[in-house]
């Protein structure tokens, strides 16, 4: 058996070590890989685990774009047979190639291509993966972010393909992460929820019950680090920077930072984030955060008749990849806000990661809609989503919340929890009025059907701390120990057994 996996950013040292577990335990000896950063392959090709048969970095790969001539007839041939239906959809998920973000910050929202560099970038990317496919031959392949060109393009071209595909999701349950054949559902979880597969044991029934109470007793985010006490949400947060240690600190990390740039072979890369561009954007941000929004806020009255709608962080996958007709917030809360039956307001809440990026004139415009209402940041939607008669979500887990606390819930985008019956879906803006005034006249819910799910959930997952091993664990021997419930779990579902 060989195994291909795609190594996004600091993912890679958690996938590496999945990998190095397949090998020691399971017996598997082949891997090869498509890695998304120059440091990321550095890493692996000084490493010395797992001898890769190749690793195929995207970096690389996009620097060929500027050497080819456009060839027309081969994009023809590649949307013919590739197409989602056409190649726009590849285009529209990579946030570097059509915004220039992540080498600049948000707001930042400018391609530094042409429509024919585009198109180049498209050619050569997909030349590489088929050429890449054809040659390594992987019986799966492991991914956990499906957010860029090249990914995409691995992901569909290998399902065309049919070569078995896992892609690591979050279940929005604290620690714990599933293996999914597809980036917006829990495909395993589905076949067991609805009895295709085994059904969930009695003891995972009762696990799904306790869980059930405990999230309603004491409700918390399944993700510590995006609550409101965990970010910087106010301005005197946000200007700390400025106290004399804190200064200290910028200074001597900016200047670690620009002789890094000048010392490595990354600073060419089209992904890269120059400490130039850092600076910048981040003077820019502290101006903003300076000048501050809380005079465009609202109060919270629990007793006023509104639907809220949690505003999303972004760009991510939730909005790019999960819901690519509902990128733009400000026209979706016009449209929610016009949805509302008379009298019923929009009760809008900013994102806690996204309260020292957004821009004061992103809020203006909210507010030149009549009735809605800009909670402050602070305020964490479990205090909210009680007193609202409706939930609005495009697919953020703050819809998932409040489906288990047993309030009506509507979503727009493509999300695990669609799979509940009693949960609103409206894939078209224009029919939301019609599925507002439905789930208001006639909210539904269905206790033991949720109870399933969970339940499902329970026993189709890993207990692992994913999110903490990828952005804040440095030590490889933890990260290493860390992820050998994920190991084990990939090793079931590609019906493994363990080595002697």
């Amino acid at each position: 058996m060989k195994g291909c996996f795609i190594l996004q950013r600091r993912f890679v040292y958690i996938g590496h070590n999945i990998a190095v577990f397949l090998k020691e335990k399971y017996g598997v000896k082949d891997f090869c890989g498509y890695i998304l950063l120059r440091p990321s392959y550095n890493f692996l090709k000084s490493q010395k685990d797992i001898n890769y048969t190749n690793l195929l970095l995207d970096e690389e790969i996009h620097k060929d774009f500027k050497k080819v001539k456009l060839d027309i007839d081969y994009l023809r041939w590649l949307e013919k047979e590739y197409g989602i239906p056409n190649l726009w959809p590849y285009l529209k998920v990579d946030r570097v190639i059509m915004s220039n973000q992540a080498v600049r910050e948000y707001p930042y929202d400018i391609s530094p291509y042409t429509y024919e560099e585009m198109l180049k970038i498209m050619q050569v990317k997909a030349k590489a993966i088929l050429d890449f496919l054809e040659k390594e031959k992987p019986d799966f392949i492991f991914a956990s972010v499906i957010g860029s060109i090249g990914v995409s393009l691995l992901y569909h071209i290998a399902k065309k393909k049919n070569i078995k595909i896992w892609v690591l999701l979050p279940t929005s349950m604290k620690n714990t992460y599933t293996l999914s054949e597809h980036y917006s559902y829990f495909t395993e979880v589905e076949k067991k929820a609805s009895g295709a597969d085994k059904e969930p044991t009695a003891v995972s029934i009762e696990k799904a019950k306790r869980f059930i109470r405990d999230f309603r007793s004491h409700p918390a985010p399944y993700y510590d680090e995006s609550s409101p006490q965990k970010q910087p949400v106010f301005r005197y947060q946000q200007m700390k920077f400025l106290l004399p240690h804190n200064l200290l600190k910028i200074f001597l990390w900016t200047a670690k930072y620009i002789r890094h740039h000048y010392q490595s072979d990354e600073r060419h890369d089209y992904t890269y984030q120059g400490p130039f561009n850092y600076i910048r954007d981040g003077i820019k941000r502290k101006l903003r955060n300076l000048i501050g929004n809380r005079d465009l806020l609202d109060k919270f009255n629990p007793t006023d008749d509104f639907v809220f709608f949690p505003l999303h962080y972004e760009p991510e996958i939730s909005l790019l990849l999960q819901a690519p007709s509902f990128t733009d917030q400000i026209h979706v809360a016009n449209m929610m806000a016009r949805s509302l039956p008379v009298g019923c307001l929009l009760y809008v809440k900013e994102h806690p990661q996204m309260a020292r990026y957004r821009p004061r004139s992103f809020y203006k415009q909210l507010k030149k809609i009549p009735n809605i209402k800009l909670l402050d940041p602070s305020i964490t939607s479990f205090q909210i989503i009680p007193h609202a008669k409706l939930i609005i979500v495009i697919t953020g887990a703050a819809g998932w919340e409040a489906t288990i606390l047993g309030k009506p819930v509507i979503t727009l985008g493509k999300i695990f929890f669609n799979k509940l019956s009693f949960v609103g879906k409206c894939p078209k803006i224009e029919d939301l009025p019609l599925v507002i005034k439905k789930m208001l006249e006639n909210p539904r819910y269905d206790e033991d059907e949720l109870t399933r799910y969970i339940a499902a959930i329970i026993e189709e997952s890993a207990d692992v701390n994913i999110q903490y091993l990828w952005e804040r664990e440095t030590d490889i021997t933890k990260i290493k120990k860390g992820v050998e419930k994920m190991a084990d779990f990939l090793a079931k579902k590609l019906n493994l057994q363990k080595s002697a």
